[in-house]
């Protein structure tokens, strides 16, 4: 079995799975997925079952060499009730784990600690520290672990959320929170998750490409250098190539959308942009842009070339007018298929 070395937080949605898909299976025994099943306000049950079913679908389809976590932190109760007998079935006979956390209702949690019992898989329990840490949560995690069966083992998700420049003290934020959790349990895996996409808008991508700052990793370092004694069993996580609050939105319909997207590309210490058009001109006009588009990050001085992984060398053909420009969901899946690869291959660099 492979050390866990990186954990994704994803949407349970057909184009994170084909990112995962494209990983080798090197890089997916080391890389634990978080899924988020999409929140569904105001959907009816027997719909709400066939919508969860087909998410947890792809999910599971992906899973031969590695495992990862299944969460739905938007479910209200109505809909728990409705996820728990799926849940359960995709942790039992998959490689799924159950989440929960101190902040669910009491539906949800025993329904995730009843499914770890059955399942005899380890159990998550996500933690969310989106601004200052609160000291009354240590307490609630007490509790929460004390409830689950002698025989699950816990790991804990510390979900810092969305880091951008404007959060400098997330890194300190994270160690207090380390401080008070770390102790609570003999835990299995120890994951701080935190996310440093940023929204992208037209103004951003006018001028070709576009670099931002990785704060979520900037954050990981600030946390890594400290001198607790906890830092070497510590797991890295982040939000992908999406912004953090990306997972919180419902899906949208398969038609329509704006004219442009975007390529995301992930350098060492920054998140790489560049447009790319999705309707709106002449046919051939946008291929030739798009191309052009492709070009730009190829031409990167750290592009890493088509030995990298199945995304590079999609930009690559694309860039050579070779490949196809696809649309939304195969831009979210190239950007997320090569950043996952990247994280996996400089965490294992060290």
């Amino acid at each position: 079995m492979s050390e866990l070395l990186y954990v994704p937080v994803l949407q349970a949605r057909s184009h994170a799975a084909d990112a995962y898909r494209w990983l080798s299976p090197t890089d997916q025994r080391c890389i634990a997925p978080l899924w988020n099943l999409s929140p569904r306000p105001g959907t009816a049950a027997p719909a709400l079952a066939t919508e969860f079913r087909k998410e947890l679908g792809s999910v599971g389809e992906v899973h031969r060499y590695g495992a990862g976590w299944i969460d739905a932190p938007f479910a209200d109760e109505t809909q728990v009730a409705v996820l728990a007998d799926l849940v359960d079935e995709y942790c039992v006979y998959g490689r799924l784990r159950p989440v929960t956390g101190p902040d669910r209702s009491a539906l949800q949690k025993a329904a995730s600690l009843e499914t770890a019992a059955r399942s005899g898989r380890p159990i998550g329990i996500r933690v969310r520290v989106t601004g200052e840490w609160d000291a009354a949560m240590a307490e609630a995690v007490r509790s929460l672990v004390a409830r689950a069966d002698p025989g699950v083992r816990v790991d804990l998700l510390l979900d810092m959320g969305a880091v951008p420049a404007s959060r400098p003290d997330a890194g300190k934020e994270a160690l207090r929170a380390l401080d008070a959790l770390y102790p609570l349990a003999p835990w299995r895996e120890v994951c701080v998750l935190s996310g440093g996409f940023p929204h992208v808008t037209a103004d951003m991508l006018e001028q070709g490409l576009h670099e931002e700052p990785r704060w979520d990793w900037a954050m990981w370092h600030d946390v890594t250098q400290s001198r607790r004694p906890y830092v070497p069993v510590l797991r890295y996580g982040d939000y992908g190539a999406q912004p953090a609050d990306a997972i919180a939105k419902p899906p949208s319909p398969q038609s329509g959308g704006p004219d442009w997207g975007f390529l995301r590309y992930t350098t060492e210490r920054t998140f790489v942009m560049s447009k790319i058009l999705h309707k709106g001109r002449e046919r051939n006009e946008k291929l030739a842009f798009n191309r052009a588009t492709a070009r730009r990050i190829v031409e990167l001085t750290s592009f890493r070339g088509p030995t990298a992984g199945a995304a590079e060398t999609w930009l690559r053909d694309l860039a050579r007018g070779s490949g196809k420009t696809g649309a939304f969901e195969k831009w979210l899946t190239v950007g997320n298929a090569q950043h996952m690869a990247y994280a996996a291959h400089m965490l294992r660099r060290g």
